[in-house]
Parts: C-alpha cells; sequence; structure tokens
C-alpha cells in the first residue's frame, strides 16, 4: 500500500496519494454557504423586528363637494401589508394651509393628532368618523377638480394622492362597511 508522498509498501504498485474528492469539497461549500444563508435569515427573523416596516397604499380618496365655499372633509383608506404599525400624523394640501386631522364620535367632532394604521391592518377615513378637515378655502372645489394630499406617518415616507372631488352623495366601495378608524 502506498503511504501519502508517493512510497509503497510491500512492493505493490505505487498508488496515487488520497485527497479529498470533488463531492466532499462542494459539500463543505454547500454547508457554508447554507450556514451564511440561515446567518442572514435570522437578522430578517420576526422575532428581532429590526428590518420590519410599515408596507402602506392609499386608496378611494375623495372630497364631497362641499355645501359652503369655506370648508371641505376628505376621505380615503391606507392599507398596511407590513409587519410593523404606523400612524397617520400630518396631511398637507395644495387647496389650503389650513389641514387638520379630525373625528366625529358621538355626535361630536374633535381635531386628533393622528390616526393609527396597524400592521397587517386598514385605516378606514369615512364620513361619521375620522376624516381630513380643510377649512379656509379660497372658494368651492368643483367637481372632478383633483386635489393633492401629501399623507405624513410616524414612520413611513410620505405618500402624495390626487385627490378627487365628488359630488356630495358619492360613497366609494370602503364606506360599504361600518368600520370606525382605529386611533
Amino acid at each position: 500500500m502506498r503511504r501519502a508522498g508517493g512510497r509503497t509498501r510491500g512492493g505493490g504498485a505505487p498508488v496515487r496519494p488520497t485527497a479529498p474528492s470533488a463531492l466532499s469539497a462542494l459539500s463543505a461549500l454547500s454547508a457554508l454557504s447554507a450556514l451564511a444563508a440561515l446567518a442572514a435569515l435570522a437578522g430578517c427573523s420576526s422575532a428581532s423586528g429590526a428590518t420590519e416596516r410599515p408596507e402602506l397604499r392609499v386608496d378611494h380618496p375623495y372630497i364631497p363637494r362641499p355645501a359652503s365655499a369655506e370648508m371641505a372633509a376628505g376621505y380615503f383608506t391606507v392599507s398596511n401589508t407590513g409587519g410593523r404599525d404606523d400612524r397617520l400624523v400630518e396631511v398637507v394640501s395644495d387647496l389650503t394651509d389650513d389641514v387638520s386631522l379630525h373625528e366625529t364620535a358621538g355626535g361630536t367632532m374633535r381635531e386628533v393628532e393622528g390616526f393609527d394604521i396597524p400592521a397587517d391592518g386598514t385605516l378606514r377615513l369615512g364620513r361619521g368618523g375620522g376624516h381630513v378637515m380643510l377649512m379656509g378655502l379660497q372658494g368651492r372645489p368643483r367637481i372632478g377638480q383633483k386635489v393633492t394630499f401629501e399623507l405624513r406617518f410616524e414612520t413611513s415616507e410620505p405618500i402624495t394622492v390626487e385627490v378627487p372631488v365628488t359630488a356630495m352623495t358619492y360613497r366609494p366601495p370602503s364606506e360599504e362597511k361600518t368600520e370606525k378608524p382605529t386611533g
């Protein structure tokens, strides 16, 4: 038999030194790759929460044409498909500088500091509940006019939406449900 180094033992034919097989090298490489992948996934795990964030989308925005030329209300739905809660804290508009967040409860309207948007949940602003109050208008907006809202959040980047002015009687699909806003 041959020992490493090319010598023979017992007069036999020389045998090539044994080297790690290609299969062993691939197995070692695969194991290292798997460990690296597991380490990367551990950093993204939901237990750590370090990389989870809200994923927000705005749907069904509208402003019913107001009865007066001084104020209007805006409504929309914010869906959060992310793994972390967020909060709507401000809305700015090109229609007026006087914009605030309000809710109506028990027949009383009051200003609020924001509305919560739960992880994997929805915030619905609608008639009789949460809404954006637009005051100090310079005139009554026309049906079909587009108003820009920039929604600002506690965590997420701002989202800009074009909000159509609709007929006073318009009801979007999001108002077919009777849910109140979270907040």
